[in-house]
């Protein structure tokens, strides 16, 4: 394996840490289940600056990063309220966004053509947001109990970046659709 490969493998091996840490989280092994979201957490950051540090970035990577985070994501938000510590209504209303942007994005691809997603401020927060909020209430659960206040005020927070965040793909790629629409519509009739 060679230095241009070696984020991408860490991607995958991220990928991989999905099925340990939602087995640990439904047999209730926080701690457990702590190390390894940590673990992937690091990995991330690890890979990314790897792939920039030594330009080692590819189309694949560009892919399987953002899977990689919302397969974690997911997955643990699911387990999270398996368990009765999430609210089902926010990892519905999390699952709806992500899943609005894939079908989105497929459907830009279709009628419009190639794009380069870039995740807006808004959406980078909400991430951030999603993963303090899986983060703290798996940490709650192991290591340092923390009030349900705090936690409660978490998932508003979750879920008021979730719905803005959806709503600016929405207008931002809508936008976009449209303009690129009219310019291959003015470029048939030219």
């Amino acid at each position: 394996m060679n230095l241009s490969s070696l984020p991408n493998a860490i991607t995958i091996l991220r990928i991989i840490l999905v099925l340990p840490v939602v087995v640990a989280l439904l047999n209730e092994h926080y701690g457990i289940a702590l190390l390894l979201f940590g673990v992937a957490g690091v990995s991330d950051g690890l890979d990314g600056y790897i792939a920039k540090h030594y330009h080692c970035t590819s189309r694949l990577g560009s892919i399987l990063d953002p899977l990689a985070d919302k397969l974690l994501l997911v997955s643990t938000y699911l387990s999270l309220a398996w368990l009765g510590l999430l609210p089902w209504w926010l990892v519905l209303i999390v699952m709806a966004r992500d899943l609005m942007i894939v079908a989105g994005g497929f459907a830009y691809h279709r009628v419009i053509g190639e794009y380069e997603m870039s995740p807006s401020y808004i959406s980078k927060l909400n991430t951030a947001a999603q993963i303090l909020l899986g983060f703290l209430v798996v940490l709650s659960m192991s290591l340092l109990p923390l009030s349900e206040q705090w936690i409660d005020g978490l998932i508003y927070f979750v879920l008021a970046t979730t719905l803005l965040s959806g709503a600016d793909y929405l207008w931002t790629w809508g936008r976009r659709a449209i303009s690129a629409r009219a310019v291959n519509t003015q470029n048939r009739n030219d």
